[in-house]
């Protein structure tokens, strides 16, 4: 065991293929083929895949053939393996004494008692998908969750499209504006008890960690802004997007939050992205 741990943190030990471990932990649970891995990380296609071939060596991820296509996926077993083979002699078993307690990093779970909780939907530009989802949870759920959006591209206005889209579905727009994700990272920035991304390159892009540890999940789906054809096609795909948001937002509102602990819980939200 202590031989597998070694060259398991010897893999790791390489910037870029640290960077690839890192994004497919992101995006966990998905599966993400080799070309999208290496374009999030701007690698060669070679370059990519000799680090994804010492990451499966070594066990770090997995790889599964779908048709012509390899796709790769965190192995959360092995990853774990990694954390409790260097904390399994830290202070002698005395994990009250390791400074800081590792449980203390991970255990935060929203408060069941909370008044509300807060949910950020991340998105690049912040003009529709997540949108969407903070008009759609704030209408749904308003009682008992505060939604909150923004982008990760430091300026981007609001799709006409997206606006016309919840005006037509009785929404009121006029609390809405595009925001910049560095305004939830603040000190003085609401804590987050659950952030969502819904576009895969939000998802890709490496953000600084969320203080207490909110949960978090990978929504994404296709943008409508890119949506291409005539007019009607291109408003099919906003009333598209529109639709699947609200089929997952309405799965999530619904879920037991005082009877689930943290796992079950993160567990509910990947399926509900899937």
């Amino acid at each position: 065991m202590e031989s597998i741990l070694t060259e398991r943190l010897a893999t790791l030990s390489h910037p870029q293929r640290m960077a690839v471990f890192r994004l497919l932990m992101r995006r966990c649970p998905d599966e993400l083929p080799a070309g999208e891995i290496a374009d999030a990380l701007s690698l060669k296609a070679s370059t990519a895949s000799v680090y994804l071939s010492a990451l499966t060596q070594a066990g770090l991820i997995s790889q599964r053939r779908d048709k012509t296509r390899l796709l790769y996926a965190v192995n959360l077993e092995a990853a774990g393996a990694v954390v409790s083979g260097l904390f399994v002699d830290c202070c002698r078993g005395r994990a009250d004494l390791c400074p800081p307690p590792f449980s203390e990093m991970i255990k935060h779970m929203p408060s069941a008692s909370a008044t509300k909780f807060n949910v950020l939907f991340v998105c690049t530009g912040n003009s529709a998908r997540s949108i969407f989802a903070e008009t759609i949870l704030r209408d749904m759920a308003g009682d008992r969750f505060t939604a909150y959006s923004a982008g990760t591209m430091h300026r981007s206005d609001l799709n006409p499209l997206a606006v016309e889209m919840l005006q037509s579905k009785g929404h009121d727009v006029s609390p809405l504006r595009s925001k910049n994700v560095s305004e939830f990272q603040g000190a003085d920035a609401p804590n987050m008890d659950f952030v969502f991304t819904v576009c895969d390159r939000a998802a890709n892009e490496e953000c600084p960690t969320w203080p207490g540890q909110p949960v978090s999940g990978h929504w994404g789906m296709p943008d409508p802004v890119k949506a291409e054809g005539t007019d009607a096609e291109k408003r099919l795909a906003f009333h598209q997007t529109y639709g699947a948001l609200h089929n997952r937002i309405q799965a999530f509102t619904a879920l037991s939050f005082e009877l689930l602990d943290r796992a079950t819980l993160q567990k509910n939200v990947d399926e509900i992205g899937k």
